[in-house]
C-alpha cells in the first residue's frame, strides 16, 4: 500500500514559482542563442551587400523620391533633416508632408532649402487627416505629388550617413524585391528616459529582428526607413490600404510579402534620434506600442513573454531561498543578467554598431526587467494617447479614433480620392 506525500501548501507555491522561472530562463537562454547566430549571419550578409553595392555604378541608381512627414520641431531636427539633403546620390527630391502651412517644421524645411539649393524640395500639405492614421493620410497625397517611381518614406525623426541611399535603394533594382527596410539603433538625449529607450531599440528591437529575419524572413517593415515602387503598391491596394493601422510599417510590409514580392532587410543601419522626456514618458510610449502589438500579432505578443529573463532571474532568486536553495536561486540570476549584457555586445554593439550598447551594457538588464513588466501591463485596455488625439485599438491592430466620426470620415476620404 503507497504512502501518500502530502506537500505543505507554501513549499507547493514556492516550487510552481521556482519551475516558472525555470521555464523564463531556458527559454530566453533559447532566445539569446538565436540571437548570436542571427547576428552573426545578418553582419555576414551586410558585408557581403556593402561589397556588392560599392561596386555599382553610380548610373545604375535610379531617381528617387524620400519622402518626409513632419510634424512640429522635434529636438535635432534640422540635424535629421540635413542629412537627408547631404545624400551622395545621383538624382533624388525630398517631398515633405505638414497638416498645414503654419507648422513649424517647415521652417526649419525652408531654411535647409536655402542651404542647399540643388536638392529639389516639394512641400505638401494635406489638411486635417480624415483617416485613423494622420501618416499614412499625408503619405498617400505625397506620394501622388512625388515625381519618381521609387520612393523612400522616412520619419522625421531618422538620421543617416552620407551613401544610405545607395545602400538603401540598391535591392530595389531586382523587380522581384518589393520593399526595403533597415535597422535603426537609438540615439538619446541627455535625460535617462530616453537612455534606457535608446538601449531597447539597438538591442531589444534588433534582437527581434534579426530572430525573425533568420527564421522566415521579412514579413514586415520597420517604419524608419521603407523604401518601393509605386508599381508595387497597386498590388496591395494602394498605401490606404494601411490607414486604419497603429503600425502602418509593419502592414505595409506584410501586404507587400503576401503579394508576392521579397522584402529586405538592409545592411544599412540608420539612427532614431529621441526627444528628452520623463522616464513616465517613454513608459507610456513603449506601452503604446506594446499593446499595437498585442492587437496585431497577438500569438507572438504573448510569445515575447518568454523572451525576457532578468525577472525570471529575480523569481528564481527569491523562490530558490524560500526552497533553501539559496546558491542556484544566486546562480540562476546571475545568469540572467549576463544573458541580457551578452544580449547587448551581440545585437547593440555587434549588429547596430551603437557604442552606449558596449559601455552601458550592464544598464540592459534593467530595461529588460522593466520591459516585462510593460509586457505584462500591455494587456490591460486598448486605448492610447497619440499626436493629440485619443484612439482605441481592435481586432487586427486597428485603431478607431475616440473624437472623430469614422462614417463622416469615410465619406470625407471617397471626395479626396476624387480630388486627386
Amino acid at each position: 500500500m503507497g504512502v501518500m506525500v502530502v506537500v505543505p501548501a507554501h513549499l507547493f507555491f514556492w516550487r510552481t514559482l521556482f519551475g516558472v522561472a525555470l521555464v523564463g530562463i531556458a527559454s530566453s537562454t533559447v532566445f539569446l542563442a538565436l540571437v548570436v547566430v542571427a547576428s552573426l549571419r545578418y553582419r555576414r550578409n551586410a558585408r557581403r551587400e556593402a561589397a556588392r553595392v560599392a561596386s555599382l555604378s553610380p548610373d545604375v541608381f535610379p531617381p528617387i523620391s524620400i519622402l518626409k512627414p513632419v510634424h512640429g520641431v522635434e529636438e535635432r531636427l534640422e540635424q535629421n533633416l540635413e542629412s537627408f539633403f547631404r545624400q551622395d546620390y545621383p538624382n533624388f527630391e525630398i517631398v515633405f508632408g505638414a497638416r498645414s502651412a503654419d507648422n513649424e517644421a517647415l521652417l526649419v524645411v525652408e531654411k535647409l532649402r536655402r542651404k542647399y539649393p540643388q536638392v529639389a524640395v516639394k512641400i505638401v500639405l494635406s489638411g486635417e487627416p480624415v483617416w485613423p492614421n494622420a501618416k499614412v493620410y499625408s503619405l498617400e497625397k505625397m506620394i501622388a505629388q512625388s515625381a519618381h517611381d521609387f520612393i523612400v518614406i522616412s520619419d522625421s525623426d531618422i538620421w543617416v550617413s552620407k551613401d544610405a541611399m545607395r545602400n538603401i535603394v540598391a535591392p530595389l533594382l531586382d523587380n522581384h524585391v518589393g520593399l526595403v527596410t533597415c535597422i535603426y539603433r537609438g540615439v538619446p538625449s541627455h535625460d535617462f528616459g530616453s537612455g534606457l529607450e535608446a538601449l531597447g531599440m539597438s538591442i531589444e528591437m534588433t534582437s527581434g529582428v534579426v530572430v525573425a529575419d533568420m527564421l522566415e524572413g521579412m514579413k514586415f517593415a520597420l517604419g524608419a526607413i521603407m523604401a518601393t515602387r509605386k508599381d508595387v503598391l497597386p498590388a496591395i491596394g494602394g498605401i490606404s490600404a494601411t490607414k486604419e493601422y497603429y503600425s502602418d510599417d509593419f502592414v505595409l510590409g506584410n501586404l507587400i510579402a503576401a503579394a508576392g514580392y521579397k522584402v529586405v532587410l538592409s545592411h544599412q543601419i540608420v539612427g532614431h534620434v529621441l526627444v528628452p522626456r520623463s522616464l513616465g514618458k517613454t513608459m507610456a510610449d513603449q506601452l503604446r506600442w506594446m499593446k499595437s502589438t498585442r492587437f496585431s500579432r497577438p500569438k507572438g505578443h504573448v510569445g515575447s513573454g518568454l523572451t525576457f529573463s532578468t525577472p525570471y532571474g529575480l523569481l528564481a532568486l527569491i523562490a530558490g531561498s524560500a526552497l533553501s536553495m539559496t546558491d542556484l536561486g544566486i546562480a540562476l540570476f546571475a545568469w540572467s543578467i549576463l544573458n541580457r549584457i551578452i544580449q547587448s555586445l551581440v545585437a547593440g554593439w555587434g549588429v547596430t554598431g551603437d557604442r552606449r550598447s558596449l559601455t552601458l551594457c550592464w544598464l540592459y538588464p534593467v530595461r529588460d526587467f522593466l520591459g516585462f513588466f510593460l509586457w505584462v501591463a500591455s494587456f490591460n485596455g486598448g486605448t492610447f494617447f497619440w499626436r493629440g488625439e485619443m484612439y482605441r485599438f481592435e481586432h487586427g491592430g486597428r485603431i478607431v479614433p475616440e473624437h472623430r466620426s469614422a462614417t463622416v470620415a469615410a465619406e470625407v476620404v471617397q471626395v479626396s480620392r476624387r480630388e486627386i
